[in-house]
């Protein structure tokens, strides 16, 4: 895979619905979510990202390292279990206290194969794995016998409290471990990160950086409930139930906008790569195709406009510097892209009734920032 990307994006995403029920609200008889002030359609975030997800596993077979972590049918704690034995035989590397350092070796039954690392500016690094952390345990254990029979000052232990220390550094270091092999191989968890700290199994918690808000319809919409009929009966034991059907919500059409924000910084956290920003915006542009179901046969990508951000000082290390943290703000990058109904007198029916995105104008503007503009849709 690429190294993590290097730049900060924002970007703005379009989509529409034509007679379908983009995203259905469980409280309320699955009926489109809405804004009930405004009368403007929601989508919530979990919703597209779900999709993202969908996509990925059906692009890449679940096949490492874009597998997905929150899957239909999937247990996350197996996945956590798969994270703890691939790292099993795999050293931990601990920054510990000074006061534990300099105890530990006193300690005479030092064992062998545990390093430290001390490099000059650096503070000691225990690097440890779990069967030299029991070896520290079998050996104290043995020493202490030892010192009964013996004088106690010239036997030198680690202090039952600087051991515990030792166990708690351990098992955080080993989550953190264990969080890395999860980004290492689940695009989701490197993308929009994952609370793992549950079960016996902990990989901790993880920022992603790529996030999303609530989408929003340009206009206000009408959800309309469809009463339908069946003509085949349920159980032979009632026949004239057969003319009663189910009844499915949806909106006649609806333009949807929603930001999404994606962060360099937390990028590198988690090896959020070049790679993965290509799939991420393939998806984006295709997963409604590949997510078909009788309620978002209607829904379609319509626009996707990028900002990312590439910096304009003549230092190259400020500029890179600039490009990571952003050159400018979010919500000013995201006024720029302007949707206008054309008529504003009757409803929206398609993507057409809506004025053209002057994407020239958003161009020129951003550049004199230090932001690069990019159509992708």
């Amino acid at each position: 895979m690429s190294e993590a990307i290097k730049n900060r994006y924002e970007f703005v995403y379009l989509f529409d619905v034509n007679k379908g029920n983009p995203n259905g609200d469980p409280d309320a008889g699955n009926a489109p979510r809405q804004d009930y002030e405004t009368g403007k359609g929601l989508v919530t975030d979990v919703c597209l990202k779900r999709k993202i997800r969908n996509y990925v596993d059906i692009t890449k077979n679940n096949q490492a390292p874009y597998e997905i972590h929150v899957r239909e049918g999937a247990f996350l704690s197996e996945h956590h279990k798969r994270a703890h034995l691939a790292i099993e035989n795999e050293t931990i590397q601990m920054i510990i206290p000074e006061d534990l350092v300099v105890e530990f070796k006193a300690f005479e039954a030092y064992p062998d194969g545990i390093v430290f690392s001390n490099k000059d500016g650096e503070r000691p690094c225990l690097i440890l794995s779990l069967a030299g952390l029991e070896e520290i345990g079998k050996k104290a254990k043995a020493l202490k016998e030892k010192s009964k029979q013996a004088d106690a000052e010239n036997t030198k232990l680690i202090s039952p409290a600087a051991k515990a220390k030792l166990r708690e550094l351990f098992i955080d270091s080993k989550e953190k471990k264990a969080a890395q092999w999860m980004c290492k191989n689940f695009f989701d968890v490197r993308t929009f990160g994952a609370v793992m700290s549950t079960g016996d199994m902990r990989c901790g918690q993880i920022r992603g950086p790529v996030q999303f808000g609530f989408a929003e319809s340009i206009d206000s919409i009408v959800g309309k409930e469809i009463s339908m009929s069946r003509t085949a009966a349920v159980s032979v034991d009632d026949p004239d139930q057969k003319g009663l059907g189910a009844r499915k919500s949806i909106v006649p059409y609806g333009l949807y906008r929603v930001h999404g924000y994606i962060s360099a910084h937390l990028s590198s956290q988690t090896n959020f790569s070049e790679d993965d920003l290509k799939i991420l915006w393939s998806a984006l542009m295709n997963m409604f195709d590949q997510d078909p179901a009788a309620a978002r046969t209607g829904m379609h990508a319509q626009k996707l406009i990028v900002f990312k951000h590439v910096g304009t000082d003549k230092n190259e290390k400020q500029k890179n510097e600039q490009a990571k943290l952003g050159c400018a703000l979010a919500h000013k990058l995201f006024e720029m892209v302007n949707v206008e109904l054309i008529n504003k007198d009757k409803p929206p029916r398609s993507f057409a009734d809506y004025k053209k995105i002057d994407f020239a104008d958003i161009k020129s503007k951003s550049i004199a920032i230090g932001v690069e503009a990019i159509e992708m849709l």
